[in-house]
Order: C-alpha cells, then sequence, then structure tokens
C-alpha cells in the first residue's frame, strides 16, 4: 500500500480507536500478547535471518545485541504488551475541572494525539513496545524500522495485527512501513495534516534527520552520551560495580555510560581496581591522570589503555569502550556534563548527601541518578510496561515515554445559553 493510502487508512482506524473503551482495548491487546507467543517461532526465525545479515555486512557486536532475539526477549516483548493492557487508560482522563465566575464549567480532559509514526533503528523490541502503548493511547502508529530489522519487524507486526483482530479490535490501527525504501521516511516527514506527531528512536543523524526536515510535530528523543562521576566520598567497590554494569551489560543501549568522571583524590584507589574489573572487556580511554593511576598500579593484562582526546568526551560509542576523565570538584563535574552530555542519563557516586543534591539541581538531564546505574532509564523499569523512547526535550515530554506522551489536552466547556459581550 502506498504511504499516502497508509496515512488515510490509520486516519480512519484511529477515529475508529478513540471509540473503544478500556475493556475493548485491553481484551486486543492480550489477544496480541498471545499471538506474539504463538508466532514465536516464525519471529525467531525472521530475527536470525536480519542477525545473519547485520554481521555478515560488519555490524559491530553491540549493535548485533540491540537487532538480536532469542526467547528470553520475546518473553519481555509479552510481558510488556500484558503489562501496558493493565495499566489505567490515558485517555478519557478529567485533569481538572472549575466554573467561572460567569457561570461556565470548564472541564481539562485527555485525549489521544491521534497518528502517530515512530521512526527507529534496530530494535525489533520497540515495534511491539511502540504498538501496544500507541493503541491503548487511542492512537493510530505507523511504524518504520530500520532495514537491519525488516524481517523481524514484519513477523512482530503481522502477529500482532493477527492477534488484534481476533481480540475484537482494531488492527487496521497499527502498520508498518515494510519496503525498507529510505524515501519512506522523507514521506512521513511530510505528511502534514495526515501524521500528528513523529518519534524518532535511534542514534544522532537519524534523530538529526528527522528533527531538521520534518513539517509534522516532533517528540525528540535523545542519543545517550551518559556520564558517571565518582566524587571524592564514593565507595570504591560499590562504584566499580555500578560502572562495570552501566557500561557492559548492554553497551548498545542509550542508557549506557559513556565517560566516567572522576574526583582526582581517589583516582590512585579507583582507576587500578577499575581497570582490573574491565580488563580484557572494555577499551579505556584515559586523560593523563587517570592513565598514569593505572600505569603506575600496573596496567592488567588484556586491557586496552589508550589517551583520550577532546572528540571522545562528545562520543556516543555504543561499543564496549569508556572515557575517562579527572576532575577536581562536583562543579567541575557538573559543568564538563552539561557542556557534553545529551540530556539523558547522569549518575554520581557520593557518599556526600549535599554533593548529590548540587549534583541532582544543577545537571541538565531528564534523569539524574544518585548511587545507581545508568541503565535504570526504561519505561518498563520506571512502571510504563515499555516506552516510545527516552525524551532529551523540555516540553510536553521528557525520559522514558509511555502512555501520556501519547495524549494531548482537550476542554469541554459547559454553559446555560451563555454568550460574550463586548468588552
Amino acid at each position: 500500500m502506498p504511504l499516502k493510502e497508509t496515512f488515510l487508512s490509520l486516519k480512519k482506524a484511529q477515529a475508529l480507536l478513540a471509540l473503544q473503551n478500556r475493556s475493548q482495548k485491553d481484551a486486543a491487546l492480550l489477544a496480541a500478547a498471545a499471538a506474539i507467543n504463538s508466532a514465536r517461532a516464525a519471529i525467531l526465525s525472521a530475527n536470525a535471518a536480519d542477525v545473519e545479515r547485520a554481521k555478515s555486512g560488519g555490524m559491530k557486536e553491540a549493535l548485533v545485541d540491540r537487532l538480536f532475539l532469542d526467547d528470553s526477549r520475546i518473553d519481555s516483548i509479552i510481558e510488556g504488551i500484558k503489562t501496558v493492557a493493565g495499566l489505567d487508560d490515558p485517555a478519557g482522563r478529567v485533569k481538572a475541572g472549575w466554573k467561572t465566575p460567569n457561570g461556565l464549567f470548564i472541564e481539562e480532559c485527555t485525549v489521544p494525539l491521534g497518528v502517530a509514526a515512530i521512526i527507529y533503528e534496530s530494535r525489533p523490541n520497540v515495534t511491539a513496545d511502540a504498538a501496544s502503548l500507541a493503541y491503548k493511547a487511542g492512537c493510530a502508529i505507523l511504524l518504520r524500522g530500520s532495514s537491519a530489522a525488516l524481517e523481524s519487524n514484519r513477523a512482530i507486526t503481522a502477529a500482532f495485527r493477527q492477534g488484534l483482530e481476533s481480540g475484537g479490535g482494531i488492527a487496521e490501527a497499527v502498520e508498518l512501513a515494510g519496503s525498507g525504501d529510505r524515501g519512506d521516511v522523507d514521506e512521513i516527514l511530510s505528511a502534514r495534516g495526515l501524521v500528528d506527531v513523529v518519534l524518532p528512536r535511534g542514534g544522532h543523524d537519524l534523530i538529526r534527520r528527522v528533527v531538521e526536515n520534518a513539517r509534522v510535530p516532533v517528540i525528540e528523543t535523545g542519543e545517550g552520551n551518559c556520564h558517571i562521576f565518582a566524587d571524592a566520598s564514593a565507595d570504591i567497590p560499590a562504584a566499580v560495580d555500578i560502572i562495570e554494569n552501566a557500561k557492559v551489560q548492554k553497551p548498545g543501549a542509550c542508557n549506557a555510560v559513556e565517560t566516567v568522571l572522576v574526583h582526582r583524590d581517589i583516582i590512585s584507589a579507583l582507576m587500578p581496581a577499575l581497570a582490573a574489573r574491565l580488563a580484557g572487556r572494555v577499551e579505556l580511554r584515559c586523560d593523563a591522570a587517570s592513565k598514569a593511576a593505572v600505569s603506575k598500579a600496573g596496567v592488567p593484562a588484556g586491557l586496552v589503555l589508550k589517551d583520550a582526546s577532546e572528540a571522545d568526551w562528545a562520543e556516543e560509542f555504543l561499543d564496549y569502550i569508556l572515557a575517562v576523565k579527572t576532575v577536581d570538584s562536583t562543579e567541575q563535574a557538573i559543568e564538563h556534563i552539561n557542556r557534553w552530555g545529551t540530556r539523558n542519563s547522569e549518575a554520581i557516586l557520593t557518599n556526600d548527601m549535599k554533593n548529590a543534591e548540587t549534583f541532582t539541581q544543577k545537571v541538565d538531564a531528564a534523569c539524574v541518578y544518585t548511587n545507581a546505574s545508568t541503565r535504570f532509564t526504561d519505561g518498563g523499569v520506571f512502571g510504563f510496561g515499555a516506552e516510545l523512547g527516552i525524551s532529551t526535550q523540555k516540553f510536553h515530554a521528557r525520559g522514558p515515554m509511555g502512555l501520556d506522551a501519547l495524549t494531548t489536552t482537550k476542554y469541554r466547556i459547559s454553559g446555560q445559553g451563555h454568550i460574550r459581550g463586548r468588552e
């Protein structure tokens, strides 16, 4: 189906979906979860083809991991859909109501945004996450994943739509731009009047392309140049555990740490322990002081230790690479983060609660952690069931985006023959 026809079909489907009540939407979503479970073998087969093609094309390991599906990850997809089905309906809520002096009664209510389009890279789980959140919010959605995950996305979308139909839902509210044609993106970005909002989810180049070329409203998600600052009071063993988790647990995620800032007072204690923990797995790109601390203690076998360049402070590696910089104060760490960060997720490791308060107040980011890994920035972890992405902008939605990000406001005004005179 040409995209123009797809947009028109989605608008028609969304008008019908907006009339469904919570029980109808939930039944359809639970049927979609069951359909994905039934199609497990087909989805895994399609994903295996995508993964093999990605490896043959030289995709780096951390990005292949983002693409890869197994039974455990499909279980997580299914559980996410079920969780979304169990959440309160975000549409139709009365947020506030009041009476004006002239007797008008005004209610502020939530309504679906309308037709959404999400443009994302090689994460096939996003296909089900975005579809389930949009459906529950009463929005129709066009899914445009990357060509790297094309077969996986086709299989997941087909199962999801089949489940919606069998559950009495509106399958036409979920569509996949499945041609793999790069021109699809330009057509989506120009669909003013047909698409109500576009959500880009991916790396710097994708997000910039969408933001700079869109003629329709955009909720901007951000890349993840995330930092962890270990201040002078940080507990060394706990700091090593947290930094390791934030870097190694899923390095291709946008909430993985890319730069560690270490207070000069603990550089000689933290760096040898961190180097020993990461040796053979993570390449360290260090400034002079942190590199000297590792070298003085003895470079562990298997550790790749390099000099950091200024370009490294701006880099979202999405790989087993970690930049390290020495700082002299909390203020200096904050200054570095606010200059180089992407306003996604930042953390301080400290036993000084005054430093923690200063850090959380002054760091400009959607999510700011004290003594915890940045890897927790996730809609599922936050209780949203799934997420559309992590918004780093400062209006409408910020941080992990769940159901509320797909609603807007309508005012309902009731009168008794009220007319307005000249003033």
